[in-house]
């Protein structure tokens, strides 16, 4: 039953020539892979906004000019990512070029700092969409962290059912936000419909004690608007996903996400300039714009909608990116290998279930407040982003390719841009939770250290990349427990039989059950099933404790294994499961450590229940 269900929920599995089906076009690509930095043009230019707000109206003229080196950052990241696709076409932007160039331990950072930003935009662009929607309906605010797991849970099914069914899902919504926000943009360009439309909400602009117009309040705003390029990065870190040819259609991709990204943030500077929007509390500065190009009517109701179901949406980015990171550290020992497993629908399975479960987390303990979650947001991927470029300086320099020159200053320059950037985030936005991703980065880099030695010590004992002797042939004892004589006792001796030189059934009996004994030598004498019977005397109530020590007497070693072989029993329904196998429970803990002692099971399937 269980099986059908998850069929049902999932789809049936794929074969391997069947993965071109899942693979992904440019367009496929910007709901994929892109629709974090698409949907970041709603709160990076709010961002920005607000951290000019600490310093008076004039300080807001400024916006135009910094969301000008904003976009100016992106093309820089935009040319530095079109070259890591091309140099590491097997995915893994910051991760792959730091190992390439920058050495072990910046690559273990970049990985960190890529996981962290991965969890954080989930969390983020869920947070926000379920905060969107509890805005046009107030009765949902009591239910926004299940509004929140509810978002979630439907993103991470989608996922797990194929990349290409997951991006053609979103394709709709995705077109429709770009489409949407261009509109708005063209109609307040030209001709808005409502240009002297009163906005609602107190204004978050400083009248008193203003803060200097000086260089770290350009830089504190430069930052915070930064946050509209996170997911750049997305489409060089899961080129494998693409369709062929990979690295022209990534491209495309990579390209077309700039294009679009650029002519929206700087359509919506030109906006806030025209209209003079301010952040206001309760009236995010999109909302404004929109509700001054096209008025309150249905369109407003309409785009608002919109927007909010591609933030939620947002988080797939994600699911396209980390999967395929958390593949690579585990390919290099530094992640559990069944991160590099890819499942029944040809997706890595493990690394889709670990980033829901860790964003199900910040959901629940910061209750999907999106004020708790933003001081976390863009740290890993602005720290990403400087040593992507960093290393592309390394990669340049080293090959000394046609042009190399010009492409090294390029990445010199984005890399300077953007960690003077990681630096500004992380010094203001400290107190406000940034410690949290300050700590968890070397915790995670501490972790992959830890998994990589484990790994390394275990290929060693195990000779691993060595020829190893020839297998013996060695003698073999089975020891098949059981508590009453059936069906099942029957089929356990039988595989057992087949199994070892020797074999032994054995029952264990306690101090006040001395008539059972009697009992079961007399029921298995008239049975003679032609196996050696084993009564223990248990003067405690365990079952463990007589076996082993009756084991030990029977003097396991290399030359002579012992096989514990449990029977069990398979109900069809797994609601069923919890009334049978206690003695599986018991024993398959007690014996999980002891040397030269193999424990095995024999499942016998009911049919009927």
């Amino acid at each position: 039953m269980t099986f059908r269900i998850v069929r049902l929920v999932l789809g049936r599995p794929l074969r391997s020539n069947e993965a071109a089906s899942e693979e992904i076009g440019p367009v496929e690509g910007l709901s994929a892979l892109s629709l974090d930095a698409l949907t970041s043009v709603a709160y990076g230019p709010q961002a920005l906004l607000v951290a000019l707000g600490a310093g008076g109206l004039a300080a807001l003229r400024l916006g135009p000019w910094i969301s000008l080196g904003i976009v100016g950052l992106l093309c820089l990241l935009v040319a530095s990512y079109l070259q890591v696709i091309v140099a590491f076409p097997g995915g893994g932007g910051a991760y792959a070029v730091a190992r390439a160039n920058l050495g072990s331990t910046l690559s273990l950072v970049a990985g960190a700092a890529l996981i962290v930003d991965y969890t954080l935009t989930v969390a983020v662009s869920i947070a926000a969409g379920a905060g969107s929607l509890t805005t046009a309906f107030p009765a949902l605010y009591s239910w926004t962290v299940p509004v929140c797991l509810g978002i979630l849970a439907v993103i991470t099914v989608l996922n797990l059912r194929g990349l290409g069914e997951g991006a053609r899902a979103f394709l709709l919504p995705t077109l429709g936000f770009i489409a949407a926000v261009l509109v708005v943009i063209g109609v307040g360009l030209i001709h808005p419909l409502a240009p002297d439309l009163e906005q609602f909400g107190s204004p978050q602009v400083a009248t008193h004690g203003l803060q200097a117009i000086g260089v770290l309040l350009v830089l504190q705003a430069f930052s915070a608007g930064c946050s509209a390029l996170t997911g750049v990065e997305a489409i060089a870190n899961g080129v494998p996903l693409f369709r062929k040819p990979r690295l022209r259609t990534a491209q495309q991709t990579e390209l077309l996400l700039g294009i679009l990204l650029a002519a929206m943030l700087l359509g919506l500077a030109a906006l806030v300039q025209k209209f003079h929007v301010e952040p206001r509390a309760g009236n995010a500065v999109l909302n404004q714009i929109v509700a001054v190009a096209l008025g309150r009517g249905w369109l407003f109701d309409g785009i608002s909608i919109l927007v909010t179901v591609a933030l939620a949406l947002a988080a797939n980015t994600s699911f396209g990116g980390l999967p395929v990171l958390a593949s690579l550290l585990a390919s290099d020992h530094r992640l559990p290998h069944s991160f590099a497993i890819r499942g029944d629908r040809l997706v890595f399975t493990y690394g889709i279930l670990a980033l829901a479960g860790l964003a199900a987390v910040l959901l629940l303990a910061t209750g999907g407040n999106t004020d708790s979650l933003i001081p976390l947001f863009a740290i890993g991927v602005f720290t990403g982003f400087t040593l992507a470029q960093s290393g592309m300086v390394r990669h340049w320099f080293g090959g000394r390719e046609r042009g190399w020159r010009w492409r090294a200053a390029i990445n010199a320059t984005g890399a300077t841009a953007s960690g003077v950037a990681t630096l500004i985030f992380v010094l203001t936005k400290f107190r406000e939770g940034a410690w949290a991703v300050v700590i968890a980065i070397p915790l995670l880099v501490l972790l992959f250290v830890r998994v990589q030695r484990y790994y390394r010590r275990v290929g060693a004992e195990l000779r691993l990349g060595s020829r190893p002797a020839k297998p013996v042939r060695t003698r073999s004892v089975v020891v098949v427990p059981f508590t009453e004589v059936s069906t099942l006792t029957r089929e356990a001796l039988s595989q057992a039989l087949s199994m070892g030189d020797e074999v032994h059934a054995v029952t264990v009996v306690f101090a006040e059950d001395g008539d059972r004994r009697k009992a079961v030598e007399a029921e298995w004498a008239r049975w003679d099933p032609g196996v050696d019977l084993v009564v223990l005397n248990s003067q405690y109530h365990s079952v463990a404790r007589p076996l082993i020590r009756y084991i030990g007497s029977l003097k396991p070693s290399r030359s002579r294994r012992v096989v514990l072989l449990i029977p069990v029993i398979e109900p069809r329904r797994f609601w069923h499961r919890v009334l049978h196998n206690h003695l599986d429970l018991v024993l398959s803990a007690a014996f999980r450590r002891r040397r030269n002692v193999v424990v095995a099971r024999l499942t016998l399937p009911l049919r009927s229940e």
